[in-house]
């Protein structure tokens, strides 16, 4: 008895041992499972989206090319013009830059600031170092470089230079998210707006999603009747309708929105069978306006919605409307309030769905659009591509990332089931 009583919780505790080992066991083949997916997402679209976001924060042109000029300007109340220690550390940086790569860098940052800059630092950079008649180099005091550099350009003792010098001494700045934003910050980093006549920014933002939202709407109302007649058909029928449903995935989206530039043009299809049908007099205006933007915007996007009301509505049992109508209810009356609020997480998904990818829209909207049809993603392209200023398009592709959060935070805090107690 004492043998098999002492044996008891030793059983026990090996059983608990066994069980945690196969836990664990369990869990290491869990991750060694996900590990290759979670690896994949953190390099494809973690690590760029992290370096997207500090990118659109960082400054380091001014600072990298002039870090002397930064230290002599640090206490600087940028009021009265700069000591005679900022122009001798300013020749001194000017003539390490001018012989390396960060000269082109520096000025194309600071003439972002003051039109005109470029040509002042690539002048002065170009006399560096400050040489006699003979051409042999000064030992000057920094009273003597401020005379020199006085001499050799008046802008020197403009107090503004200086304050755009001293403004972006900092490798961080938000003069890039400012911008987006069509703000700026002064000469002793106050936020204002921008001049009247250089705010762009907010208003492509405000189209963009006035583009995206038009679009969605139209989505909505051309999806889910015929997601209601895909899911009231039988299976066979179904499947075949969703084929054709999702025969434009396999086409290239360059290649649709070619074939609605031959719909949609005056001579196009489109117009000649309206005016052979008597419909119109004269072509109608379908291309490069916010008409044809919608329309193959639309188009493209249109499975997008449908494969989330189908999926939802194929789940709602058929019984629930036909149990409302024969207890009275008007066939309508029963559609609208017994069956729509059931496809409510279909709408809402294919709704979030192509709002969202409607947001980031660029070929589309360039090919079939006009200059005031274009969305953010097209000026991200500019950015990116011909000026080569990374920093701007950053900025503007983090505040679109942030725009795309914040609509899916808002989805998910509604779509939220609500736990009743007691």
């Amino acid at each position: 008895m004492t043998i098999a009583a002492e044996s008891v919780p030793d059983s026990t505790a090996k059983l608990k041992r066994e069980l945690k080992s196969a836990e664990a066991r369990r869990r290491a083949m869990a991750l060694a499972l996900v590990a290759p997916l979670a690896i994949f997402l953190l390099l494809i679209f973690v690590v760029p989206i992290g370096a997207l976001l500090t990118r659109a924060v960082q400054n380091p042109e001014v600072a990298d090319a002039l870090p002397k000029t930064g230290i002599a300007l640090k206490d600087w109340d940028r009021k009265s013009p700069p000591a005679d220690a900022a122009y001798a550390a300013l020749a001194a940086d000017l003539t390490i830059v001018s012989e390396g790569e960060a000269m082109g860098a520096l000025a194309r940052r600071l003439n972002t600031e003051i039109p005109g800059f470029r040509s002042l630092v690539a002048k002065t950079a170009r006399a560096m170092p400050l040489a006699d008649d003979q051409g042999k180099p000064l030992a000057l005091t920094p009273a003597q470089t401020r005379a020199k550099l006085l001499e050799l350009d008046d802008r020197w003792g403009d107090v503004t230079y200086w304050q755009a010098i001293a403004k972006n001494s900092s490798r961080t700045s938000p003069f890039y998210l400012l911008a987006a934003l069509d703000h700026r910050q002064d000469a002793f980093g106050h936020i204002e707006a921008t001049d009247p006549d250089e705010q762009i920014y907010v208003t492509v933002f405000i189209r963009t999603f006035v583009i995206s939202a038009m679009v969605t709407v139209f989505a909505l109302l051309l999806g889910y009747p015929l997601s209601y007649w895909i899911a009231s058909l039988p299976e066979r029928r179904a499947n075949l309708v969703m084929v054709m449903v999702l025969i434009p995935f396999w086409t290239s989206i360059l290649v649709r929105v070619a074939a609605w530039i031959v719909l949609l043009q005056t001579e196009g299809l489109i117009n000649h069978g309206l005016m052979d049908l008597g419909i119109i007099k004269e072509p109608l205006a379908l291309l490069f306006n916010r008409v044809g933007v919608y329309i193959s915007m639309t188009h493209i996007l249109l499975p997008f919605m449908i494969l989330p009301l189908y999926s939802v509505m194929k789940s709602v049992p058929p019984t629930y409307q036909r149990a409302a109508v024969s207890l009275g209810s008007h066939p309508f009356a029963a559609f609208w309030r017994v069956y729509v609020p059931q496809t409510y997480p279909g709408i809402g998904a294919g709704a979030l769905l192509v709002f969202i990818l409607a947001l980031g829209y660029y070929i589309t909207p360039a090919l079939l659009g006009g200059p005031n049809d274009q969305m953010v993603s097209y000026y991200v392209a500019y950015f990116t591509n011909v000026t080569i200023n990374w920093g701007m398009a950053c900025a503007l592709g983090a505040l679109l990332l942030l725009a795309t959060l914040v609509l899916y935070a808002v989805y998910g805090r509604f779509t939220r089931p609500k736990v009743r107690v007691g």
